[in-house]
């Protein structure tokens, strides 16, 4: 499906979304070079098209990444007090993983992840001591195109 960049009936953004996805929204996604890998991930917002926050990379799965990416999304709009956005990821497991407050990944603990599981341990904490009110929906990419955060090395 291609969209026009921004379609003329749209005021509320600069990027080409589809009439179905909120512009009052940040776009969050991970890419990873191989699994694991050199892992990153960053959010968008929908309304500027301008990136919130990159982290990254290390080394880790692209799971774990779309799980640290929402949860980073997460606490931040609560830091900042954002509550009139919601959260769009692609990543089913990462929403599920985030619903659940627990990272679930295969990811083998060594001293080359130890730092990555330091952070999601913290990002777990978080979840647990933080009531989570943003919502955080599935961003459709067969009807809609790939996630405005997406990093474009498929």
């Amino acid at each position: 499906m291609t969209i026009q960049n921004p379609p003329d009936y749209r005021n509320d953004t600069v990027l080409p979304l589809p009439p179905e996805v909120k512009a009052s929204a940040w776009a969050v996604d991970a890419a990873c070079s191989g699994n694991p890998g050199p892992m990153e991930y960053r959010a968008i917002d929908l309304a500027t098209g301008v990136q919130v926050f990159h982290f990254g990379p290390v080394h880790g799965t692209n799971n774990i990444g779309e799980f640290l990416a929402i949860v980073h999304a997460l606490a931040l709009m609560d830091k900042q007090g954002i509550t009139d956005k919601v959260i769009y990821s692609d990543s089913y497991n990462a929403i599920l993983w985030v619903k659940k407050k627990q990272c679930k990944t295969k990811l083998e603990r060594t001293p080359q992840t130890e730092q990555l599981y330091q952070i999601i341990g913290r990002a777990e904490q978080w979840l647990r001591t933080h009531q989570v009110s943003t919502p955080v929906l599935k961003w459709e990419t067969q009807a809609w195109g790939e996630v405005p955060a997406d990093f474009g090395r498929k």
